[in-house]
């Protein structure tokens, strides 16, 4: 894949998401041998955060000094910056950083980051000087996030490193990592160790979309060690960015029924680590010693990653296999439950009880959160209209409506892009119009909008290259509406700071023009 884009001049103060509040100033502050930080008790995360961009940058030392003339300050007396918030003011002798709590410090450095030249952002530059601005900056929204589906194609620890990295410049602060499905297991579990052994390679992968008959024949796999995923969660956090776990039950699951049959409705059926794509008709069973093993699962996950949010998963599960269980139906007769149909929910929420009890917040898929337990955080996927329903019901609700929010299907219909998602196309302005808004008769349901997230799902994405090109710049979008703007009347605005933000984006090798748009601005 071609990564060469144009290079684009690139406006003043093209900040992307468009801080709440933001005007110029006169002057230019110049970075220089004579530069120090001084930083206050509680901001020194921030300061190495800011080192590690600007030492590169400028080849600079930037020590600190109690005179220095940048400065990052940590006020927890700060009215109105909540935790993300900041002020920052850069003039012609200061650049002053300020947030009530750490992680507004955070926010702000990389604020700072894309105020550099974006030439900076990929090699040393000799003369860098900061665009003078008087910045306060607060998101609308909790939860801005983005998945990755490292299941369906794995990608090292090296790569999701600079996804985060990507993810904290655009002020998005869950990366949600889909861990495992049917066509691979990569969370290592001590207790389970076939897991990753059996459960984490196939023999090949489909080519096409579901339902093809043909498949590539090269085998693929992959997983992680523990200590690969506590160095990601420790470099995410210092970037303000919180690990989410996903390790998905009752449905989505064959490569665990490959490594441990005996999970399965079948236990006498030898499955392999599935080659296909779509929704695999293969389901957990229902006896106790499966919700044990998954107890066991959850246990390991709840300790690997520290997330107040673990999802569970939820969506796609067929119930065949269980409408023709005697355990099945035994188990629904014992429950109380109408039928196996009912297992579904009845499953969940055993695993959400877990993770409740083990003092986190369960996360799952669904429509509109009718077969969930009221502790379930609705991962709403199909349509704002099922987000507001799950919302009356009591539950949270994060929008992650395939619409517009799923970067697996194209970016644009023309000729020649890469393998996508068969459908439809979701272009830059379908995910700037994310719906968020409530009814206009239902105001106080916006409270119960913790925020949306991109979906990257990697059946037809298989290097980081394809992953990037699919992301951007429909995930500049996502984290402009995410951040704040409640509007998408500011949609020229956005589409003006973006121009030049594509500068910043080329710097870091990240590709964020479609073919055809590569073809329009090719040299005649």
């Amino acid at each position: 894949m071609d990564l060469s884009h144009p290079v684009r001049p690139r406006p003043d103060l093209a900040l992307v998401p468009r801080p709440s509040k933001l005007s110029a100033r006169p002057g230019r502050f110049r970075l220089d041998d004579t530069t120090r930080l001084r930083v206050t008790p509680g901001a020194e995360p921030a300061a190495d955060l800011l080192r590690s961009y600007l030492v590169p940058a400028s080849g600079l030392r930037l020590e600190h000094a109690e005179d220095g003339t940048v400065v990052l300050a940590l006020d927890p007396a700060l009215p109105g910056l909540g935790e993300e918030g900041y002020g920052l003011t850069v003039s012609a002798h200061q650049v002053l950083l300020r947030a009530a709590h750490p992680t507004g410090l955070l926010r702000g450095v990389q604020t700072i980051r894309q105020l550099l030249p974006y030439e900076a952002l990929s090699a040393p530059s000799e003369a860098i000087e900061l665009i003078g601005a008087e910045i306060t900056d607060v998101p609308t929204h909790p939860w801005r996030g983005m998945l990755l589906d490292v299941a369906r194609h794995f990608q090292p620890v090296s790569y999701l490193r600079r996804f985060v990295d990507l993810l904290a410049l655009h002020k998005l602060n869950m990366l949600h990592l889909h861990l495992t499905d049917d066509q691979g297991w990569r969370m290592p579990v001590a207790a389970y160790p076939r897991l990753t052994e059996i459960g984490s390679r196939r023999t090949q992968s489909m080519v096409g979309p579901a339902g093809s008959n043909h498949f590539d024949g090269r085998p693929h796999g992959g997983s992680y060690t523990r200590a690969e995923l506590t160095g990601l969660i420790a470099y995410a956090a210092a970037r303000g960015v919180t690990v989410v776990p996903e390790v998905g039950v009752p449905g989505h699951v064959r490569s665990a029924l490959a490594a441990y049959p005996e999970l399965g409705n079948r236990p006498d059926m030898p499955l392999d680590v599935w080659t296909h794509w779509g929704v695999c008709t293969n389901v957990l069973g229902v006896g106790d010693h499966v919700l044990e093993f998954f107890r066991t699962v959850l246990d390991e996950v709840m300790d690997v990653f520290p997330s107040p949010y673990i999802h569970i998963g939820g969506d796609e599960v067929p119930t065949e296999e269980w409408e023709a269980s005697p355990a099945a139906i035994a188990r629904a007769a014992q429950e109380g439950l109408s039928g196996p149909r009912e297992l579904h929910g009845w499953f969940l929420a055993k695993m959400a009880g877990h993770v409740v009890r083990a003092g986190r917040r369960p996360i799952a898929w669904a429509e509109d959160g009718s077969t969930l337990p009221p502790s379930c955080t609705v991962m709403s996927w199909r349509t704002p209209r099922h987000a507001w329903a799950a919302a009356r019901k009591g539950h949270d609700v994060i929008h992650a409506d395939h619409r517009s929010t799923y970067f697996d299907y194209a970016r644009d219909l023309g000729p020649g892009e890469p393998p996508a998602q068969p459908g439809h196309a979701v272009d830059l302005r379908t995910v700037y119009g994310v719906d968020l808004v409530p009814p206009s008769d239902e105001p106080l349901l916006a409270g119960k909008v913790l925020g949306t997230q991109g979906q990257l799902w990697t059946e037809f994405v298989p290097t980081p290259e394809h992953i990037e090109y699919l992301t951007y710049p429909r995930l500049c979008a996502l984290a402009e509406r995410a951040w704040g703007s409640t509007s998408t009347d500011d949609w020229p605005d956005f589409r003006t700071r973006l121009d030049g933000h594509r500068a910043r984006l080329t710097a870091l090798g990240v590709p964020h023009d479609t073919l055809r748009d590569r073809t329009a601005h090719a040299p005649v």
